[in-house]
């Protein structure tokens, strides 16, 4: 009897793992501590903090969960729907509604299988205490279903209350470059997933009216810049040129046409040029590729020198990166946390002005970066 007692004790128990203590690192605002919010985390792809300072976090394996401030995770979140859970593809993206206070509503976006293989979707809920009520997937990838690589997806939601989503180009990379088709694009949708009428495709023959821009690899960051309300974009080159693009209605960003980086095999892309009339140039670009994922502007208090400051995480090169900016230009890159050696997934700036991370492995962590005291 008191093993079984002991037994229905752990099951019922919050999920958590053991906190190790805060590591510090040396930075241009000091010295940083980094500590561990939370671990236990199968792969997690994104974050969003709720009103009462928990966390919503993505597993890209098909869960959602809850996690308390001081680290507890709740079980899964029933409702989600089933996932294409293979290589880099599963449940990625999570964001809050601009009226989530009213009406609990997030967004998200998960690739969903479809015979063996699967394509972006980008759904609506209703967030409840342990699950996800109301679930209705809104937006569809407009072409072949993928295995599993270059399906990046970010979402963000303007303040007119139009979504804005990265879609990846699957290795289909002369598909960028069309119209009829949603890879490589960043699409702009109604919070019902339609066309807006404004989009600069609308009613062009051949074109798909949910596209706002083309041209594009494999999206894996998007965050607006409050200072003036532009679109960043951030985006995995092949060997090399990875790029940060300022999003304009219309823009065409060049890929496969023109890269800073080259094909695997050493050869080059496209045209092997940079640049080429009417397409758009990125603002920032790493060669060698640090595989960017997860990008924050940092608007807070708790680091004064970098505000105004972007931040991105790297995948391949295991480091936050600062992009230090003057209007619409970089100036300057700073690398910081190379001594953590985690896969950075996510960076999202929380109520509480630290910078919060997540690392991507299948016992992911959530980290706060702060100063340290």
């Amino acid at each position: 009897m008191r093993f079984i007692v002991l037994l229905v004790a752990l099951l019922l128990a919050p999920l958590s793992a053991p906190i190790a203590a805060p590591k510090t690192f040396r930075s241009s605002a000091g010295t940083l501590a980094v500590e561990t919010v939370a671990g236990g985390l199968e792969h997690p792809w994104a974050l969003a903090f709720l009103p009462d300072g928990t966390m919503l976090v993505t597993e890209r394996p098909g869960h959602m969960r809850i996690v308390t401030r001081d680290g507890k995770l709740s079980p899964p979140l029933a409702g989600v729907p089933k996932v294409f859970a293979y290589h880099q593809t599963g449940l990625q993206d999570v964001i809050l509604a601009n009226d989530f206070e009213n009406s609990r509503t997030v967004f998200f976006c998960y690739v969903e299988p479809d015979d063996g293989r699967g394509r972006i979707a980008v759904a609506h809920a209703r967030l409840e205490d342990k699950r996800l009520a109301a679930v209705k997937t809104i937006f569809r990838q407009n072409n072949p279903p993928g295995y599993g690589v270059n399906m990046g997806c970010r979402i963000v939601q303007a303040k007119d209350g139009n979504l804005f989503v990265t879609l990846g180009d699957q290795f289909s990379a002369e598909l960028a470059q069309q119209l009829d088709n949603h890879l490589g694009k960043i699409v702009r949708i109604t919070p019902e997933g339609k066309a807006p009428p404004d989009n600069p495709f609308v009613g062009k023959p051949g074109a798909l009216p949910e596209i706002w821009a083309y041209g594009l690899r494999n999206p894996e960051g998007l965050a607006i810049n409050p200072a003036d309300g532009k679109l960043w974009e951030q985006e995995h080159g092949p060997m090399g040129g990875d790029e940060i693009n300022i999003i304009e209605k219309g823009g065409n960003y060049g890929w496969p046409v023109v890269s800073f980086g080259v094909d695997y095999d050493g050869t080059p892309v496209g045209t092997g040029k940079q640049h080429h009339s009417g397409m758009i140039d990125p603002v920032w670009h790493w060669t060698p590729s640090i595989a960017p994922s997860g990008m924050a502007f940092y608007t807070g208090d708790l680091f004064p020198g970098w505000k105004g400051s972007l931040f991105n995480g790297a995948l391949k090169f295991m480091l936050l990166s600062r992009l230090m900016l003057d209007g619409d230009r970089v100036v300057k890159e700073g690398r910081m946390l190379r001594d953590l050696g985690e896969r950075i997934r996510d960076v999202r700036q929380g109520p509480d002005g630290a910078l919060y991370l997540l690392t991507d492995n299948d016992a992911g962590r959530i980290l706060r970066l702060a100063p340290a005291k």
